[in-house]
């Protein structure tokens, strides 16, 4: 977990919480708010979720596209010995169902605006997982062979289901002040 060395983690269950997990900071803890059902695993994973969640959020900082070209040249040569070279690479704001997609003959690649503020090895796996369709159509084992250099890829992917899960929940309307 990414979270803060110094700052604790507590974990609330609560039998009226049916399916909606939640966390926000309360001085130097982290307070999560999980149904009380919900298995260990369940919980530890949640817990890993909401921690990135936060960060995430608490990030200001959002790479541009000329950074993210940088990355883009610095994760090629460390994990595909530089024989990645886009020739662009981009946020764009029409990828609603899709992290990033890439086109080898005109070697693009676009990022979805949804992962600004993201945790930076969530990035970091998007791009590279880009990265390599410039050299491997498709996801066979070539194209994930690639990726096994990358050591957070199976985080970084657990992240990014948590977020679709995450959606998938009913939302419960804040209370409102009277």
């Amino acid at each position: 977990m990414s979270a803060d060395p110094h700052r604790a983690v507590e974990v609330r269950r609560s039998a009226r919480r049916r399916r909606t997990v939640s966390a926000y900071r309360e001085g130097d803890r982290t307070i999560v708010l999980i149904p009380a059902r919900m298995s260990e695993a369940e919980e530890q994973r949640w817990v890993g979720v909401m921690l990135d969640k936060l960060a995430a959020q608490e990030s200001k900082r959002v790479l541009g596209d000329t950074e993210l070209t940088q990355r883009a040249a610095r994760l090629s040569e460390q994990y595909l010995g530089g024989r990645a070279r886009p020739g662009s690479v981009r946020w764009v704001t029409n990828q609603n169902t899709r992290w990033g997609s890439c086109t080898p003959a005109e070697g693009s690649i676009r990022l979805s605006h949804r992962l600004q503020g993201m945790p930076e090895y969530v990035v970091d796996y998007v791009l590279l997982h880009e990265l390599a369709h410039l050299l491997v159509p498709g996801h066979g084992p070539r194209f994930w062979q690639l990726l096994e250099a990358y050591p957070r890829t199976e985080r970084a992917r657990g992240y990014l289901e948590g977020v679709v899960a995450a959606d998938r929940l009913p939302h419960v309307p804040a209370a409102r002040d009277a």
